[in-house]
């Protein structure tokens, strides 16, 4: 039987807006406790990216160089 392949998970898109009002914690939270990868939008256009440390660490384990260009 052929092996299933996992299928791509779409990031998370975050608006900026929701960091200007205070929100940052529980935003950040949530992609924490759910190991998952976020934009941070601004005026509808990707601003920055938002990893978990766990999920840093892991790239790093796999000799990927999240800041190499």
């Amino acid at each position: 039987m052929p092996e299933k392949k996992k299928g791509i998970v779409p990031i998370e898109h975050l608006n900026i807006a929701q960091f200007n009002r205070g929100q940052s914690s529980k935003v950040l939270k949530k992609l924490v406790e759910e190991d998952k990868t976020g934009f941070i939008m601004k005026n509808g256009k990707p601003l920055a990216v938002v990893i978990s440390y766990d999920r840093y660490k892991r790239l790093l384990e796999e000799d990927i160089d999240v800041n190499d260009h």
